[in-house]
């Protein structure tokens, strides 16, 4: 059994379904009290807690999982890189490190194990001789498209009962969320 839910897909009694209100949490269409000035106490601050406990959770669990996927090798924190290359292309070191949010030391020590490992490559940075750009490899490419395509076709799998409004509401919020973490 855990937070929220058990293993087998049923959601425990008295724990919102996805779209489904918690209690307290006002429904689509329902005006609640604005966040600003409320107390954290409130029960919609209490199950928004409960459900990004269990997000994260398993969104660790999974990484690991589709670290190992694109090389039985690759650490599990070295996959998000990846997935950033992939999707922006070649980037110095520096980027990625602030990206990421980690210290240019352990930024080389990971680039250094995925060159190794053949899934980047480095190259002289034509806008300044001194830096270094990093990108995927082909096969770099390759492997984190596949590991990235069967990632989606779980999702897909796993909401094929949401409404594609809803799936695009999350995508929605949870990009909305994101941001507001930046700051």
């Amino acid at each position: 059994m855990h937070e929220g839910g058990n293993d087998d897909g049923h959601r425990d009694a008295g724990v919102p379904g996805p779209g489904v209100p918690g209690p307290g949490v006002p429904g689509p269409g329902v005006p609640g009290p604005g966040v600003a000035g409320t107390g954290v106490d409130q029960p919609a601050f209490l199950a928004l807690e409960r459900e990004l406990t269990v997000l994260l959770r398993r969104a660790r669990a999974s990484q690991g999982e589709m670290a190992r996927e694109v090389h039985p090798d690759l650490e599990s924190s070295a996959y998000g890189l990846l997935v950033r290359l992939d999707e922006c292309g070649k980037q110095r070191a520096t980027e990625l490190a602030a990206y990421i949010g980690v210290g240019k030391a352990t930024m080389s020590r990971q680039l250094r194990a995925l060159e190794e490992l053949g899934l980047v490559a480095r190259e002289p940075d034509p806008a300044d001789g001194r830096a270094w750009l990093v990108a995927l490899t082909q096969e770099g490419h390759d492997r984190v498209r596949r590991v990235r395509e069967a990632r989606r076709a779980r999702y897909a799998g796993r909401l094929a009962d949401w409404d594609s409004r809803e799936v695009t509401e999350l995508a929605r919020l949870l990009h909305q969320l994101n941001r507001g973490m930046e700051k």
